[in-house]
This record gives C-alpha cells, sequence and structure tokens, in this order.
C-alpha cells in the first residue's frame, strides 16, 4: 500500500502550492519540516487548524522547521481561504499565511504519501485527505507520524512538544518520558551501561528501585 513509514527517505516531489511551485527537498532545504493535510478547504475544523498553526509560526521558526500544508484543494481555492483562515483568528494577524498549501487536486501526492481518509468522502465519491502529520529530519527521513480522522483536530502543542523531544533525543542518548516537557528530567537509553552513562552525563541519574531488580528506570536532568 503506498505511504511511508518511520526512517524512509520523503520523496522529493514538485507540487502547486499557494507560493509557486515547489520540490520537496528544495523547499526544506537543511532544516526541519512538517508536512500537514487537510480534508478540504472552507471546512470549520481545519479553518481552525490552520488558524492555529500561523499564530504558532514562531515557535516553529525557532525549532528550524518549515511548514507546508496539503490538500486536494485548488491553489485558487486555497488563497481565497486562507483569507478565511486568517480571519477566524486575530492573533494570526498574518495574510497571506506564513506558510505554503500544496494543491493535491489529482489526489496523486495523497496516494503516494498514504494521506488518503476511506471514511470521508466528496460528493463525487472521492476519498478526502485525512488529518496527516509528518515530521521530516534535516535528512529528508520521516521522524513522526500521526493521522488524525477528518473529525478530530491536531492539538498543535503537542505537535511542538513531540518536535522537542526529537529534536533533542536525535542528539543526545537519552528518551523522553510520558507527559514530558523541555526542561523536565529525561530516560537514560536502556542501550547505554552505568558506566557509560556516567562518563556521558555529568549531572549523573538517579535509578528507580523496581521489584524485578532490574536497573532500567534511568532519570538524569535534560542534557
Amino acid at each position: 500500500m503506498p505511504g511511508v513509514l518511520l526512517g524512509d527517505v520523503l520523496p522529493n516531489f514538485e507540487a502547486d502550492t499557494t507560493i509557486g511551485k515547489i520540490k520537496f527537498h528544495d523547499f526544506l532545504g537543511d532544516s526541519w519540516g512538517i508536512l500537514f493535510s487537510h480534508p478540504r478547504d472552507f471546512t470549520p475544523v481545519c479553518t481552525t487548524e490552520l488558524a492555529c498553526a500561523a499564530r504558532l509560526t514562531d515557535e516553529f521558526k525557532k525549532r528550524d522547521v518549515k511548514m507546508i500544508a496539503l490538500s486536494i484543494d485548488s491553489v485558487a481555492d486555497h488563497c481565497a481561504w486562507s483569507k478565511d483562515v486568517v480571519a477566524f483568528h486575530p492573533e494570526t494577524a498574518a495574510s497571506p499565511l506564513p506558510f505554503p498549501i500544496i494543491a493535491d487536486d489529482k489526489r496523486e501526492l495523497s496516494v503516494l504519501l498514504g494521506m488518503l481518509d476511506p471514511d470521508e468522502r466528496d460528493k463525487d465519491g472521492m476519498p478526502l485527505t485525512a488529518r496527516c502529520v509528518f515530521v521530516v529530519g534535516p535528512d529528508k527521513r520521516l521522524k513522526l507520524s500521526i493521522l488524525y480522522p477528518a473529525t478530530t483536530g491536531r492539538n498543535f502543542t503537542e505537535i511542538l512538544r513531540v518536535i522537542d523531544s526529537l529534536q533533542l533525543t536525535a542528539n543526545k542518548k537519552v528518551a523522553t518520558p510520558v507527559d514530558w516537557k523541555p526542561g523536565d528530567d529525561v530516560m537514560v537509553i536502556p542501550s547505554l551501561s552505568d558506566e557509560e552513562a556516567k562518563k556521558i552525563f555529568p549531572a549523573g541519574f538517579t535509578t528507580k528501585e523496581l521489584p524485578s531488580g532490574k536497573n532500567y528506570l534511568r532519570y538524569t536532568p535534560q542534557p
């Protein structure tokens, strides 16, 4: 089945967007990227989502993450709908939107990336794009994939939290536990021995005693 898996290199597709034709890899450059699809322009949940994404643009920029959206509508529809998105959320204060939207009106890219929702269809019975989130690393590989149904809007604050975790753990030998937030303690990855961990983490680590007697729950301050 078409689609991309964690670790796969995203195709260097060419697409028409609200800022003109792009090639995906050129658009990303050496940055991280987030590609997020939505079912349709001029629909309520999608409007709230893109307004939120626009409002958080500076937060994504701080993390060197380039944003790009996608749906099966035309460039003309994207441009017209963008005005509604901006008007919906006064805090957005950006017109046009601060990120491009891909026009996948032939559904070729949605099929290639596995983004179509079989349960949501247009008046002609054609499937709409689901609410996909792809986070792509500077190496153009897929680091995170989240798929929401059309009826459930995304939480972009959670997406930022996940990006913080991805960027931290890409460079440090740690993992982030449940409900972790930047600045919280992190966990030493199981593949490191205690001796190796002592060398890597000068602040040391704390081991939680467990009934099994296994010393795998090791916390350390965020490096």
